[in-house]
């Protein structure tokens, strides 16, 4: 994880949505990931996966009742995409190194998005609120 607080440029593409902190919600915010990846002509994965897991976290740690999650997906500069997943919780922030070596009620989410991103993160804020992001390098073109 890098532990510097990153900034995006402004971006060259952007989309952001708000869903709900349900299992459907962080099923939506995948698939709805893949459709705008495609109308981008980027490659699905590893954002796909990378938005599984983060949505799947904002919903199974980061839910308020009555407050949803927000997923946004930024290319910042030309190769890089950022995927950003805003949840209500900000108090419940996941520490690199702190992921379940094995299966169990947390499963293998955090290190997923450790080896599939290039950086990850999380910023805290606007209070109550908490966002933890991943940048990948992606390749134009067909997929």
């Amino acid at each position: 994880m890098n532990h510097e607080i990153t900034v995006p440029r402004s971006p060259l593409h952007q989309f952001a949505v708000p869903l709900s902190a349900t299992r459907r919600g962080a099923r939506l915010a995948r698939l709805l990931a893949a459709e705008q990846l495609r109308a981008w002509r980027l490659p699905l994965d590893p954002a796909r996966l990378i938005v599984a897991e983060l949505a799947a976290n904002a919903v199974l740690h980061g839910r308020v009742p009555g407050r949803d999650f927000r997923l946004a997906l930024m290319v910042t500069a030309p190769g890089v995409l950022r995927i950003e997943v805003t949840d209500a919780r900000g108090e419940s922030v996941p520490v690199a190194g702190c992921a379940a070596p094995e299966p169990g009620e947390s499963g293998y989410g955090l290190l997923l998005v450790e080896e599939l991103a290039d950086r990850w993160g999380v910023v805290r804020g606007p209070v109550p609120c908490k966002t933890v992001w991943a940048e990948v390098a992606i390749r134009c073109g067909p997929r």
